[in-house]
């Protein structure tokens, strides 16, 4: 056995345990940012869960990304106060808020798969692609999901839905410009963070030259 090969195990474990704590810590980000004062606008309040939801695709990458959100949800679910206005328990899954919390582990899963195939070594395109994987996101799956759940639980119809949710878009277009500024400058301070996609992640090693034969002996 190689020293490399011994070492293996040692690094898997210590990569495990920085995934649980930066998924962990996402979570708390999460909560943190659900216990910050809503603006009521209606049926469903505007509130930083977006922000922190994103961030956590943008910043950990699909699967990590979706495992924080889920955690959070989680926790809220056993008991702990970490939803909009305190709330816990299954309470927030039976109002009209639902189709979007249902959203937010697939929105972190989706933005965090866009970023990883992304180019990250430069600022002026690094911050524009990643905000477009963000508002990719609330496009394609929080709106629809939510506006499902509006219609569902709170009296309205499916237009009358979709076009209250229209209301969000000035703000989580703000909210999608500093997550892209916010992931970026993680990205260019933890450059690994993120696992490797495409062709970095598939090219072969280069192969071991062979030993040169030695000269021959001279008389």
């Amino acid at each position: 056995m190689t020293a490399a090969q011994a070492a293996a195990p040692a690094r898997k474990r210590r990569s495990t345990a920085t995934d649980l704590a930066l998924i962990a810590s996402f979570a708390a980000l999460i909560g943190a940012c659900s216990f910050l004062p809503a603006i009521p606008i209606g049926v469903v309040p505007i509130t930083l869960q977006t922000f922190a939801v994103i961030l956590a695709g943008a910043v950990l990458g699909s699967t990590r990304g979706a495992l924080a959100v889920l955690l959070w949800m989680a926790v809220g679910i056993v008991g702990l106060p970490v939803f909009t206005a305190g709330g816990a328990g299954l309470a927030p899954f039976a109002g009209p808020s639902v189709g979007y919390l249902v959203s937010f582990p697939i929105a972190a899963f989706f933005t965090g798969f866009v970023v990883e195939r992304l180019p990250r070594k430069r600022i002026a395109t690094s911050i524009p692609l990643i905000l477009i994987a963000g508002a990719a996101a609330s496009i394609l799956i929080t709106y629809p999901l939510g506006a499902l759940g509006m219609a569902w639980r709170a009296d309205l119809t499916l237009g009358q839905a979709f076009v209250f949710g229209l209301s969000f878009i000035p703000g989580d277009l703000l909210k999608n410009v500093l997550m892209s500024i916010v992931a970026t400058s993680v990205h260019r301070a933890f450059p690994a963070l993120l696992p490797a996609r495409g062709r970095a992640a598939t090219a072969p090693s280069a192969p071991a030259q062979p030993a040169s034969a030695p000269a021959a002996p001279t008389a």
